[in-house]
């Protein structure tokens, strides 16, 4: 006798959970995405790079100087802060660290003169999160603000590159925390800036309803492509078999057969792979860009 398995008509499709980050990870290079998020264990990455070590410095700092009681939210205390909490890695020797650190010191004193202590920030850190019909996100703002009623987000870059309206614009990763911080505080946030210390300026960007809406349409296009690539890549990792003790997913997953993943969702190489973390285990993104020095990405005047 055949047994029919029932349906469940109507149930709601299983949301995709991610934040900016594994969305952007996807877009950028499929490659990358399943060494980060799929493959376990996570093959070794190259050594730490020394401009997140530099971006990391600063924010930290940022974050802790928000925290200290207003009368101590002064410049020297946010260098104090920097140089306190200060990560070593990625850096050609000793020298170069500390020529960076006084440069991160001097960005961000210099930042910290122009804020306003008593202008208390909604949060710094601060982890939102939002659903929609298909996608669960969540990411972490470097700070909110609250002007005017209405939320502000504001990211701190610290890279080489000088920010235009249109990087404030395009970025995804801002337009979700606008409507992530819109609906957990239930007030309107629209406006999302870049604030670039090396530089001192601010790239800003007034959304609307719209703009927001395509950035989430967006969004869930781009989670629906990669929750069928982790489909295509867990179909592939072998089950136990009857009476075999079950083994860690770490083990499973060495004898996952990465070809026909990769074949379907094939590396996208471009001059990036020089910076990427997993460079040595991709032959098409070494050929397309050599992988860089850890402190390559940093200012050359320091």
């Amino acid at each position: 006798m055949t047994v029919e398995q029932l349906g469940f008509d109507g149930m709601p499709e299983r949301l995709y959970a991610c934040t900016p980050s594994r969305l952007n990870t996807w877009l950028h290079c499929p490659r990358r995405y399943r060494m980060t998020y799929l493959d376990r264990p996570m093959p070794p990455k190259g050594p730490p790079w020394a401009h997140n070590s530099v971006g990391a410095g600063v924010h930290n700092a940022l974050a802790a100087w928000w925290r200290l009681p207003e009368p101590d939210r002064t410049p020297t205390a946010a260098g104090a802060l920097l140089t306190r909490g200060w990560i070593t890695e990625g850096f050609r020797d000793a020298e170069q660290s500390a020529a960076h650190r006084e440069r991160a010191r001097d960005l961000v004193e210099r930042y910290t003169a122009g804020l306003d202590p008593s202008d208390e920030p909604v949060g710094v850190e601060r982890t939102v999160a939002t659903r929609t019909a298909r996608i669960a996100v969540s990411g972490r703002i470097d700070r909110l603000d609250a002007r005017g009623g209405e939320l502000v987000v504001v990211d701190y870059k610290t890279g080489r590159r000088p920010l235009t309206q249109d990087d404030a614009r395009g970025s995804l990763a801002l337009a979700i925390y606008a409507v992530a911080a819109s609906r957990v505080l239930r007030r309107p946030c629209r406006r999302v800036e870049l604030h670039h210390l090396p530089s001192g300026e601010v790239a800003a960007w007034e959304h609307t309803a719209e703009s927001l809406d395509r950035h989430i349409e967006r969004a869930e296009d781009i989670a629906a492509e990669a929750s069928a690539a982790d489909d295509a890549y867990r179909a592939r990792v072998p089950k136990p078999r009857r009476g075999e003790p079950r083994r860690g997913a770490d083990d499973r997953s060495r004898q996952v057969d990465h070809a026909p993943f990769d074949e379907r969702f094939p590396a996208r190489p471009g001059p990036l792979c020089a910076y990427c973390d997993f460079a040595r285990h991709c032959p098409e993104g070494r050929e397309a860009a050599p992988r860089k020095e850890p402190w390559a990405a940093l200012p050359a005047d320091v």
